[in-house]
């Protein structure tokens, strides 16, 4: 009786030792701004006010801050996520599964609203700057790696046909559809990362350049940056899998292209590839500025003075280098930091193909394009 007495008390003092000690942690350890492994922001604590409290916006701000702001939070994170998957055998954790190597995140349903959404903001943008008869527009769809994981592994996932559909009826006659879904393997993603990987897409440039009659691309050498890459997925889950490698692609033509971001206002050189990108907090954004809303890159080396815009997201920064063989200019316009509105104040849609780029992912959440 003794023993069975000492023993729950024993626990008792544990676990209110356990539960002091981490309220002492949490409340003296100084607030993170970031989480590295999640890629965002963390919750700052809230304004108190008489007003906050009255609304309880004080209290719905204040438990996202301690969640946030939790000790040891990693490693809690991946505790529960081994927990989900491995002892429980749930398919998913947040939305995010394993497969075959592969990190996936459940898209699921499909909206139709959105995505006709989207279809109807390109025909805009096509009926307002493209009025030269000569100028050809064309469209493609980059799938996400729950095309190839979702259905065959029985994840919830979207209608892609249903989806092509919606977008390719909403344009209409505006534009040329380029359907590169057979294309692609779940092989040509990264394994712990949203994007396709710049070495297994040439065929993919060729595919569309072959479309808009502009020829195809060249010979590359590929490098590899050193040390893995951990893809935006990867924090995400929280579980120890294997990483990628980063590798981009050069040659004669790309290295005497010039670069030019215009994020900041002001138009200022910039490397087609970002060695700093490469070891930050998104390596993915060595890719010609990253998510810049406007760049342009000039090709001294075309045989043409022909000039190529591309509308797109981030699966188009790691393309355009490839695009960039017969295009005297290649510009990037990202209407997610753009508003549309503003895009001929700084492009000339004359003696031009216009190509819309767009992942499933974006189409799907179209209320971020402005």
């Amino acid at each position: 009786m003794k023993k069975q007495k000492l023993s729950s008390l024993l626990l008792v003092g544990v676990m209110t030792a356990l539960i002091l000690g981490l309220s002492v942690f949490c409340w003296f350890k100084p607030a993170g701004e970031y989480s590295d492994s999640e890629r965002r922001p963390l919750a700052a604590f809230p304004e108190l006010s008489f007003d906050t409290l009255l609304s309880t916006d004080f209290m719905s701000k204040f438990e996202t801050y301690t969640l946030d702001q939790f000790p040891l939070r990693d490693g809690f994170r991946a505790i529960k996520v081994f927990t989900e998957l491995k002892i429980f055998n749930k398919q998913e954790s947040n939305d995010l599964y394993l497969e075959d190597g592969y990190i996936g995140k459940i898209e699921a349903p499909l909206n139709e609203a959105l995505v006709s959404g989207a279809a109807d903001k390109f025909a805009a943008i096509v009926d307002k700057y493209v009025k030269d008869e000569s100028v050809k527009v064309y469209l493609s769809i980059v799938p996400d790696k729950n095309y190839f994981l979702g259905e065959a592994n029985g994840y919830p996932h979207l209608d892609y046909g249903k989806l092509e559909e919606l977008v390719v009826s909403g344009v209409g006659d505006r534009m040329e559809y380029v359907d590169i879904f057979d294309l692609l393997t779940i092989e040509d993603y990264y394994y712990t990362d949203t994007h396709w990987k710049q070495e297994e897409i040439i065929h993919v440039a060729d595919a569309l350049l072959s479309a808009m009659g502009a020829g195809e691309t060249g010979e590359y050498t590929g490098h590899k940056i050193d040390g893995p890459f951990e893809g935006v997925y990867y924090g995400q889950l929280g579980l120890p899998v294997d990483t990628d490698e980063l590798t981009y692609l050069t040659n004669s033509v790309l290295d005497g292209c010039i670069v030019t971001s215009y994020d900041t206002g002001k138009p200022q050189p910039a490397p087609m590839y970002d060695m700093e990108a490469a070891f930050g907090k998104d390596p993915y954004e060595i890719f010609v500025c990253g998510a810049d809303a406007l760049v342009t890159i000039e090709n001294p080396s075309a045989s043409t003075d022909r000039e190529l815009v591309v509308f797109r997201d981030s699966f188009g920064s790691s393309i355009a280098p490839l695009l960039c063989e017969n295009y005297a200019k290649v510009t990037l316009v990202d209407i997610r930091y753009m508003y549309s509105d503003h895009v001929g104040a700084f492009v000339d849609f004359e003696n031009c193909d216009v190509l819309f780029l767009y992942s499933t992912l974006v189409l799907n959440n179209s209320s971020m394009l402005k």
